[in-house]
């Protein structure tokens, strides 16, 4: 089938690709005519990934390993993706993230810290690694996509360390984006409210049913909705769009 899209030509490197927004994002990115990237800490959710995509369309997609908790890990899986396509991608959607939920009072050090090191710190190890062969490989027009959360806007009960990680994310979106202006890499970060992905699944019902009383649209939202954002920020459609944080919760 022939790709026509926004995004032909272009390699994207997506984290958390295995399932939720990221699966999400791969599916949209590739029918734009992206080529895809699909990495996650789960390979076989990754390949997952990969063979329901390949199926639609014709480019040239590929699945990797990947703890974006591990500096180590994000080098192999860079170098890998150079050895393969002898460039880095020029699409960057840091996707992956954990939860570790708990009541202030009683959330261990260690489920704070995992939490901070997934969804921050690894989302700052991933730009500066993958920006740094960017700008070495003369790669023109970057763009960067974040995904931080509401939680990390607004707070949310049970959530301390998710919604400090969050925003810690948002933070990094805006300084990643006054220093690399320059570079021509843009850098951004959606903001997700309550998505019907694996992580809300498991939220019990009746607090699903306080959060619709609360979103003016009535519902949660699906993970492709976030995705068209993503792939939007991506694109030469949003070129003048750099250092934005887009809210995408029904309103909430």
């Amino acid at each position: 089938m022939a790709v026509a899209g926004s995004l032909i030509g272009k390699l994207a490197f997506v984290t958390g690709a295995g399932s939720g927004i990221g699966r999400a994002a791969c599916k949209v990115l590739a029918r734009e005519g992206a080529s895809i990237i699909a990495a996650d800490r789960n390979l076989n959710s990754a390949q997952e990934t990969v063979s329901n995509i390949s199926k639609e369309s014709n480019q040239n997609h590929t699945s990797l390993n990947i703890n974006v908790g591990d500096q180590t890990s994000i080098t192999t899986a860079l170098n890998k993706i150079l050895e393969q396509h002898k460039k880095p991608p020029s699409i960057i959607v840091n996707s992956a993230g954990i939860t570790r939920d708990n009541f202030l009072l009683k959330l261990s050090s260690d489920d704070f810290d995992e939490v901070i090191n997934i969804n921050l710190k690894g989302t700052f190890m991933i730009i500066q690694t993958f920006s740094n062969a960017i700008i070495e490989h003369g790669v023109q027009g970057g763009s960067i996509i974040n995904i931080a959360s509401t939680s990390g806007k607004y707070g949310n009960v049970g959530q301390a360390n998710y919604s400090a990680s969050k925003a810690g994310v948002e933070g990094l979106t805006r300084t990643a984006a006054k220093e690399f202006g320059k570079f021509g890499i843009r850098v951004n970060c959606v903001l997700p409210g309550m998505i019907a992905t694996p992580m809300t699944n498991a939220v019990p019902g009746k607090v699903k049913e306080k959060f619709v009383k609360v979103i003016p649209l009535g519902r949660f939202g699906k993970p492709e909705e976030v995705a068209e954002v993503i792939t939007f920020l991506a694109s030469d459609k949003s070129s003048y769009v750099h250092g934005a944080s887009i809210d995408i919760s029904g309103g909430f």
